[in-house]
């Protein structure tokens, strides 16, 4: 599928979705072309600037009443709960983890004032940044998730989980579990039990692989919370794009390396 087409046929999935949503009087682009849009950035997975470059350089024709690099990612921010349309609904079992971002150098902390992100571990290294926390259920789907700076503790996203209370039991790591006040439906595991909780690290692998979300060039948390949306909404769109692939065992297999960019 050439680059053209696969943007045409996003264009048509978001759209059925988000075909009776009302454009603004004075909005010059339609909230499924900005979708399009923010979902190609996330895709694209590089900074604001080359990303408009390379989108302008050979795509505006596609999107002829494309506003100004500036104005355009003030849109993606102001609009990104748009992208609650394509989270996926929850299952009785999901999964719930965490994923570290860099968003600078540990060498550069603290040297400007506007700096966003703090100090923690990700992979067991340092960095300084931001730690996206995101629920899938038992497809790989993701139904939900949330973020705060890299030095948070995993058990601090217990609101994500308790949240699904009554439709689901959250698989987690121990890293979720605090002395008290874990969610009733969560469930922590120790390492090598619940081996269905490996699905979180195949879509970690996508994530960076495809979406090279390990890093970013954001600075602040409104265009920060933007890609992240996005991301995520992305995500579940490429998972369904040619259906659920499950092998003869009942296993599914998550794959959206064909559709980097």
């Amino acid at each position: 599928m050439s680059t053209e087409d696969f943007i045409i046929e996003l264009f048509i999935r978001v759209d059925s979705v988000m075909g009776d949503q009302p454009k603004h009087p004075d909005a010059h682009l339609y909230p499924s072309e900005l979708v399009t849009l923010g979902l190609l950035f996330a895709l694209k997975g590089v900074g604001p600037r080359a990303f408009y470059r390379w989108l302008s350089n050979n795509y505006r024709h596609w999107f002829p009443h494309l506003p100004e690099r500036t104005r355009l990612f003030r849109l993606f921010a102001a609009h990104a709960a748009w992208t609650d349309f394509f989270l996926a609904d929850p299952t009785p079992l999901g999964v719930a983890d965490s994923y570290g971002i860099e968003l600078i150098h540990p060498w550069r902390e603290d040297r400007s004032e506007w700096q966003i992100g703090r100090k923690g571990l990700s992979n067991h290294r340092w960095i300084i940044g931001a730690k996206l926390a995101y629920l899938v259920n038992q497809y790989g789907l993701i139904v939900a998730w949330d973020y705060a700076a890299a030095n948070a503790p995993d058990n601090a996203f217990r609101e994500l989980i308790a949240d699904f209370e009554d439709e689901m039991v959250v698989l987690t790591d121990m890293a979720f579990h605090s002395k008290e006040g874990d969610p009733p439906n969560q469930k922590a595991c120790k390492r090598g039990t619940w081996n269905v909780r490996m699905v979180v690290e195949t879509i970690l692998s996508l994530l960076t692989g495809v979406c090279h979300l390990k890093k970013a060039s954001q600075r602040t948390w409104e265009g920060l919370k933007a890609r992240l949306a996005y991301t995520m909404a992305l995500f579940n769109i490429l998972v369904l794009w040619d259906g659920m692939s499950v092998d003869e065992h009942g296993n599914i297999h998550l794959s959206i390396a064909e559709f980097s960019l």
